[in-house]
């Protein structure tokens, strides 16, 4: 039984082809690799579960090789595999994960979206239809990529990922967003170029964990940070550019842990709303407390459904899209009171 809204304020939206009841869904994340976590978000009214990525590594790990033989001679380093995580630090395996994506539908009546992380073109790609066949209902693409070769231009990078996107598209009939970062030199560009190659949406940002630096101990040291609501900002630009630019279905993804937060996502034009952070911080009820929320505002200013705001804040609407593209960052530095 899920949890019910205290208003009828009509909070649907359609997101990859998915008709969803109100936009909040939990994010790419280990959340959905526990069932009876999966059972309590959707009782706490999660629109569909996204599932965290299987990446490419694991799969060429499985089939008995890896990117580095794929790809160049750094095996000739030994020391350079241990920078990947070994098959049993992951929690689900290739097959481990189809038989996941099963036993979740079998658990929950909601959508599940399935993940893969990548950045070739290459046989990884065939576990699309493996996911396909094990009853995922979309499918996004996490095409994290740090570009460190000088030998390599922005256009090669941004190839890699349309290779993909074709790639998949050619084997599957399930809708595909692409979780991008907003580091790409021409993202406006990129997003008409991935929606001409097939992609049904995108999912703005990717989030980057950093290593930090043990200055005592001379070494890396990995340490999970959990995302606040100023890391929507950048979000909400790119959300009010995009969604006034291409028809593609745009989710945001980091920064939303009130209901303020997914009012503007929303009016940038946002029709999905993935939430992590906020709910490994509150638990999944933390999704009911943002449904009712999203209505209550909805509500307050005047309008009857979502849909009615949705994108009233993106570029299309403002009567100098000069101005904000650049004018707002003039302003801002100027606002500055010591």
């Amino acid at each position: 039984m899920t949890a019910s809204t205290s208003t009828s304020i009509d909070l649907s939206t359609r997101y990859l082809g998915l008709a969803l009841p109100h936009p909040f869904m939990p994010g790419a994340s280990p959340m959905a690799d526990d069932l009876d976590t999966v059972r309590r978000l959707e009782d706490a009214g999660a629109a569909a579960i996204v599932m965290q990525s299987l990446f490419e590594e694991q799969i060429e790990m499985e089939q008995g090789r890896t990117l580095y033989d794929i790809e160049s001679d750094h095996d000739a380093y030994s020391e350079a595999s241990s920078f990947f995580p070994q098959p049993a630090e992951f929690r689900l395996g290739p097959q481990d994960y189809l038989d996941q994506i099963r036993r979740i539908k079998e658990a929950v009546k909601v959508p599940v979206i399935a993940s893969l992380n990548g950045i070739t073109a290459t046989g990884w790609l065939e576990y699309a239809k493996l996911i396909e066949q094990a009853g995922a209902d979309a499918l996004e693409l996490n095409v994290y990529y740090v570009a460190t070769d000088p030998a390599e231009d922005g256009a090669a990078v941004e190839r890699r990922a349309i290779d993909i996107v074709r790639a998949v598209k050619r084997e599957i009939r399930l809708p595909v967003a692409v979780k991008l970062s907003p580091f790409f030199s021409s993202l406006a560009h990129f997003a008409a170029e991935l929606e001409a190659a097939g992609a049904d949406g995108l999912v703005l940002f990717n989030r980057f964990y950093q290593p930090d630096i043990d200055i005592e101990e001379l070494e890396l040291r990995n340490a999970l940070s959990l995302s606040d609501s100023s890391e929507l900002l950048v979000r909400l630009r790119w959300l009010a550019i995009l969604s006034a630019q291409r028809k593609l279905d745009l989710a945001v993804s980091g920064g939303v842990h009130a209901p303020e937060d997914a009012v503007k996502a929303v009016m940038a034009g946002a029709r999905a709303v993935q939430v992590v952070s906020a709910l490994l911080k509150n638990g999944p009820q933390h999704l009911a407390g943002l449904r009712i929320g999203l209505a209550r505002i909805v509500e307050e200013r005047g309008y009857a459904s979502l849909a009615e705001m949705h994108g009233c804040m993106n570029l299309a609407h403002c009567p100098d899209p000069a101005a904000f593209a650049r004018g707002n960052y003039m302003r801002i530095l100027q606002s500055w009171r010591g």
